[in-house]
C-alpha cells in the first residue's frame, strides 16, 4: 500500500508545456521527408541531450555542423531561435498547479533542460514561481533517467520518495523514479492527471 503523498515533482516539458524541435523546423523544411530525416538523423533527441548534460550549445553547435556541413545553417538556427522549439503551454496542466499549489502541498520540478535556455524560461512562464525548487539537469551536469539525478533530487528537495509522486511523460524516467522509490505518473493529459490527483487524495 502506498504512503499518502505530501510532496509532488513535475517535470516540465510535454507536461506543462509543449517542446518538439519540429515546432521550429517544420516552416524551415517544407518537404515532410525531408522534415522527418533531418530530425531523426541530424539534430537528434541524442544530440540535443548533450546540451541538457551542460554541454554549451555553441559547442554542440559546432561539432554536428562539422559532421554536416550541408545543414550547418539549419543547425545554428536550434541555438539562435531555440525558444521557437517551444510550443503552447498545456493549460489543463498549469491548472492543476496553480490548484496545488492552493493546497500548500510542496512542489518541485526536475526538468533535462539547458542551462543556458532554463534562466529565460522560468522568468517567462509565470506559473514556474509555484515551484519551491527547480532541478536542471544542465546546472548539474545530469540528465532523467540517470539514477544519480534521481538521488540528488530526493536530497536537495529534502523529500521521502515513497511519499512523493514524480510526474513525466517519458516511460523511461518514470522507470528510473520508481527505482528511487517514488510514486509516479506517466502524464498522458491533464485529465488523467488529475484524475489521479484525486484518487491520491491531493486535489
Amino acid at each position: 500500500m502506498h504512503m499518502a503523498v505530501n510532496s509532488i515533482i513535475f517535470d516540465i516539458g510535454n507536461v506543462l508545456v509543449r517542446w518538439d524541435p519540429r515546432f521550429l523546423y517544420e516552416d524551415l523544411i517544407a518537404n515532410r521527408q525531408e522534415l522527418d530525416h533531418f530530425l531523426s538523423e541530424v539534430v537528434t533527441l541524442e544530440w540535443h541531450t548533450a546540451h541538457d548534460a551542460g554541454l554549451p550549445m555553441t559547442e554542440g553547435v559546432r561539432r554536428l555542423s562539422d559532421q554536416y556541413p550541408q545543414h550547418a545553417e539549419l543547425i545554428d538556427l536550434f541555438r539562435t531561435r531555440w525558444f521557437d522549439t517551444i510550443g503552447p503551454a498545456i493549460q489543463g496542466s498549469i491548472d492543476i498547479v496553480e490548484k496545488l499549489a492552493n493546497t500548500g502541498i510542496p512542489l518541485f520540478a526536475l526538468t533535462n533542460f539547458s542551462a543556458e535556455t532554463f534562466p529565460q524560461f522560468f522568468v517567462e512562464n509565470s506559473y514556474m514561481r509555484h515551484f519551491k525548487d527547480v532541478l536542471v539537469s544542465g546546472e548539474v551536469g545530469l540528465v532523467k533517467p540517470d539514477p544519480r539525478i534521481f538521488a540528488l533530487s530526493i536530497k536537495r528537495f529534502a523529500v521521502e520518495p515513497g511519499a512523493t509522486l514524480f510526474i513525466d511523460d517519458r516511460e523511461s524516467n518514470i522507470l528510473a523514479a520508481k527505482k528511487a522509490g517514488f510514486q509516479t505518473h506517466l502524464f498522458e493529459s491533464p485529465e488523467r492527471l488529475a484524475k489521479e490527483l484525486k484518487r491520491l487524495g491531493v486535489l
